[in-house]
């Protein structure tokens, strides 16, 4: 461990994560869901930016300007080349929260944010961070923060300490972050067979064991195997935030706006006969045994009348981001799947097939006649958004300007998309945010951009980058061995992607 990294693992860097609810319009719906006064655009501020995806998508692909920093130096590099390649107006820094907060060169800020970072730091860093939000977050400003919580880690918090244990305890110095995880995972495993009265206790933890060993080590050494560590209750985490002056405006986890898919009829009752907002959230918790919280704060929260709520949700855009005849109509909430009414999501899909850009008003006009209520056009525009089936749209007069900074950008992730697909996101200057586009999906597109036309030329030209580097396609758990086999399948995909993924892009302006 690094002695400047205070506890936190530096020896290994994080994934290449992007984080949509730090995108300054995916707050916006959110808030006008609660009915709150939406958050401005403007000056925007990132707290341990990892390798930085967040912050450079949502610099260059809208008119927002981005301050950031994280104290990993070889993550900050990475980010910095990034905000280089796109000319965008981030400004990116390598700096530890103690420095960066102290800076006496930074602005007021409509939004701050930090994802997952609160539970991997210590409190004089969450001290430090408080006071930073005191100070400088507009009035009117959204705090987004997202951490561990309690009570979904109570089971596994014993056992996170345990491996966290042995890798410091018997892991070989030397080793790398790598081995000790996989060793402490390995003596995890000897001591579940020895079938402990912990494990009969928490049954729970097999599950969560399975789920730790597929996942990247990347991720589990970040998210795991720091010095600090703490899954924080929402009691806990308000009262940290009180000095800040921010209050708890709703979550940016959208599913989590819809109680019918989370909370049984009983648990709505009794919530609904809890006054206070705060307590409610914590018995809320318990409900649905939350593990991981995703929530907005504000200073100074103004609520909306129902006329301006109305109106603003009328005219916000949306855009339909994913083939039509790929929409799933079940969704997975605390009470799990649940079927989506057909007849409503049909209609509402099919008015928004051609992928171009509406407003929930013209929605409302289409729709009439097929007794659709505008709430329940609501509540299907928060669903399908949550599972990234639509995409909120900004306003129009920033795309030409945000489309220059986001070419550029995605040019340098397609071409590092040659040699592997540690980074499946391209920045869209229609959403203000980043797109899911794989690997080979990116090559396609640069292979198009490059002047071929066709399917067959664009598999042809993955092919033979995959054959200079020894790679071969994995499909369905076998390697394809043959040069045959793999360009095969190469066309068969980029046929698929010509007819389904292609024309969502260039709606987004990215292909």
């Amino acid at each position: 461990m690094n002695d400047w990294a205070s506890g936190y693992v530096a020896d290994i860097g994080y994934t290449f994560g992007y984080y949509l609810e730090l995108n300054p319009l995916r707050a916006r719906l959110a808030f006008l869901n609660t009915g709150l006064v939406p958050p401005e655009s403007g000056v925007h501020c990132e707290l341990g930016f990892g390798q930085g995806m967040s912050a450079n998508i949502h610099a260059a692909a809208s008119a927002n300007t981005w301050f950031a920093t994280d104290f990993n130096p070889a993550q900050a590099g990475f980010a910095q080349s990034l905000a280089a390649a796109s000319g965008a107006n981030a400004h990116l820094y390598d700096e530890a929260f103690a420095d960066f907060c102290t800076r006496t060169d930074l602005p007021e800020f409509d939004s701050i944010g930090l994802h997952g970072i609160w539970s991997w730091i210590n409190d004089e860093n969450r001290a430090v961070i408080v006071d930073f939000i005191r100070r400088k977050l507009k009035v009117g400003g959204v705090l987004y923060i997202s951490y561990n919580t309690q009570p979904g880690w109570a089971a596994m918090a014993p056992m996170r300490d345990l491996l966290c244990e042995h890798s410091e305890v018997m892991g070989i110095a030397g080793q790398g972050i790598v081995k000790r995880i996989d060793g402490a995972l390995d003596f995890a495993d000897k001591l579940l067979a020895t079938s402990p009265i912990y494990l009969k206790a928490n049954p729970v933890v097999t599950e969560r064991m399975k789920d730790m060993k597929a996942h990247n080590r990347n991720y589990l050494a970040h998210e795991y195997f720091n010095r600090d560590w703490l899954p924080m209750p929402f009691s806990k985490m308000a009262q940290w935030l009180a000095p800040a002056k921010v209050d708890f405006a709703c979550n940016a986890d959208y599913l989590g706006h819809i109680d019918q898919i989370n909370l049984t009829a009983d648990q709505q009752a009794l919530l609904e006969d809890i006054p206070d907002a705060m307590f409610k959230q914590t018995v809320r918790d318990f409900m649905v045994n939350q593990q991981f919280r995703k929530d907005y704060w504000v200073k100074g929260a103004r609520r909306l009348s129902q006329l301006e709520q109305a109106e603003a949700f009328r005219a916000q855009r949306v855009l339909l981001a994913v083939h039509r005849a790929d929409v799933s109509l079940k969704v997975t909430g605390a009470l799990g799947e649940a079927a989506m009414q057909e007849a409503v999501y049909n209609l509402i899909l099919d008015a928004l097939a051609d992928h171009k850009p509406k407003t929930l008003g013209q929605l409302e006009q289409a729709l009439q006649g097929q007794n659709i209520a505008f709430a329940q056009l609501l509540q299907a525009v928060m669903i399908l958004a949550a599972t990234a089936t639509l995409a909120a749209v900004q306003d129009e007069a920033i795309t030409p300007n945000a489309k220059k900074h986001t070419d550029k950008l995605n040019a340098l992730l397609m071409d590092k998309a040659r040699g592997s697909a540690d980074i499946a996101k391209l920045a869209s200057p229609v959403t203000g945010g980043g797109v899911t586009v794989n690997r080979f999906q990116q090559l396609f597109v640069l292979a198009l951009q490059q002047g071929k036309k066709k399917p067959e030329d664009w598999a042809a030209f993955v092919a033979q980058i995959l054959a200079e580097q020894g790679q071969k396609i994995i499909k369905e758990g076998k390697t394809l061995e043959t040069a045959e086999e793999n360009l095969i399948e190469l066309i068969t995909q980029a046929k698929e992607f010509a007819l389904k993924q292609l024309p969502i892009l260039k709606a987004l302006q990215i292909a």
